[in-house]
């Protein structure tokens, strides 16, 4: 069993698998730039015993991280539970993706995994979502090359700036609106979030489509996702466990390549 973290702007998922299809866990931690290592240690360590998880008896952890003043400190609160050198995705490590960008250095290591993921599970081509802090989606064409995709303010961040350009909106707890159309103001701008991004979803999947000339697979996880991809039209599946999946493969991958050479 390892343990997969994914450090991100604005939370921290954790989860520990033996396979990418058995999952323990998936839980989340927010993401505080001021915590020390050992807060960190005490957090994770709380979380794996929360399942019955002795930190010292697994095989290894991996990191992914956008997020770079805090990788290091996560690093080192696993080692300090678990005693293992947690493998961090970026340059050096392996991920057989072929990435066909301007830069590929610039490409995100969460969209890099949840890509290496998708590709593993779904058919090409296909659209892989992410809504967190922001709203990413990634494309990948019927040979299986990271080809790019697009980056949309997330919806926590829109809401935050509504509320603060708008004296008379005050802010609103996301959830699934009611009806499409809003008969009060909170209803107005919770259905205009999660109906406006599903919109918003749909519609920039027909347009990867018509510019691909094919239909694609679209796969999409982040915290959000849940909340909004019911209210899509287009076919989507949610895997909320996606990043840490793709984290385990590359994990396997780059321990088994090293004892082949």
């Amino acid at each position: 069993m390892i343990l997969a973290i994914d450090i991100g702007n604005t939370n921290i998922v954790l989860g520990c698998l033996e396979r990418e299809d058995d999952v323990t866990f998936v839980e989340r931690l927010s993401t505080d730039r001021g915590r020390t290592v050992l807060e960190y240690a005490i957090s994770i360590k709380n979380v794996l015993e929360l399942y019955n998880i002795e930190p010292r008896r697994l095989e290894g952890a991996i990191i992914s991280s956008v997020v770079p003043p805090i990788t290091r400190i996560v690093r080192e609160a696993v080692y300090k539970i678990t005693g293992c050198q947690a493998l961090v995705v970026g340059p050096g490590l392996r991920t057989g993706l072929h990435i066909l960008m301007d830069n590929p250095a610039q490409v995100g290591s969460d969209l890099v995994v949840d890509a290496v993921a998708a590709i593993h599970e779904h058919p090409v081509p296909l659209v892989v979502i992410d809504m967190g802090t922001a709203t990413t989606l990634s494309v990948v064409d019927k040979d299986k090359n990271y080809i790019g995709g697009m980056i949309v303010p997330g919806m926590r961040g829109s809401l935050d700036s509504l509320v603060s350009r708008a004296a008379q909106l005050s802010n609103i707890d996301l959830e699934p609106p009611r009806r499409l159309i809003g008969k009060n103001t909170a209803e107005c701008m919770k259905s205009g979030l999660v109906h406006g991004n599903a919109a918003l979803l749909d519609g920039l999947i027909d347009r990867i489509e018509a510019e691909l000339g094919q239909p694609v697979t679209v796969v999409a996880t982040g915290g959000l996702a849940p909340l909004v991809v019911p209210f899509c039209r287009k076919k989507i599946t949610v895997d909320d466990a996606l990043l840490l999946k793709g984290m385990l493969i590359l994990y396997r991958k780059n321990q088994e390549e090293p004892r082949r050479r």
